[in-house]
């Protein structure tokens, strides 16, 4: 008998026009990596016994994979909105943002806030979801925010930059 598991809560339907450009081109590459498969499938299927095939059970497993995130992705597009202005006052943490920020201990640290499909912890991108990013929302240059994280100690942050254009990816 399985357990019942909530739904996770929704996440903000925003996203930049770079991130709804990839998933779009991740989209298509989907389609095409999906006939591919679909061959190697009939071809691994003409074979014989598929029971103890494991080209065919892999080729299906695939192929299932291939068409979850193809699904997912049909759903999803539609739904977003994608952001392409600048606000008005650059002088505040909205969407799009890179923010730059110390720590306590004078560490500097820099995030862009994206939406949740765009999240990439390598190039700093957090969700607008994310505790950080919510704490950020509409502070200004040397505002402080504290966030808790886990069981770890409260960390706080000091805002020393906020910049929305595209080249602002930091250089460190």
């Amino acid at each position: 008998m399985a357990r019942w598991k909530p739904p996770c809560p929704k996440s903000s339907p925003y996203i930049t026009a770079q991130g709804y450009q990839r998933l779009e081109s991740e989209l298509n590459e989907l389609w095409e990596k999906r006939k591919a498969v679909t061959a190697a499938l009939s071809a691994a299927a003409a074979e014989g016994d598929r029971s103890e095939n494991a080209e065919y059970i892999y080729r299906k497993k695939e192929l299932r994979g291939i068409d979850r995130r193809i699904h997912y992705l049909q759903k999803r597009l539609p739904s977003l909105t994608v952001v392409r202005d600048i606000p008005a006052n650059q002088d505040q943490v909205f969407f799009g943002a890179w923010v730059t920020l110390e720590k306590e201990d004078g560490e500097k640290v820099y995030y862009r806030i994206v939406g949740a499909d765009e999240i990439d912890g390598q190039k700093g991108y957090i969700s607008l979801d994310s505790p950080l990013a919510r704490a950020l929302l509409k502070k200004t240059f040397d505002d402080e925010v504290r966030i808790k994280s886990g069981d770890h100690a409260a960390v706080l942050y000091t805002i020393i930059d906020i910049d929305y254009s595209a080249s602002s990816i930091p250089d460190e």
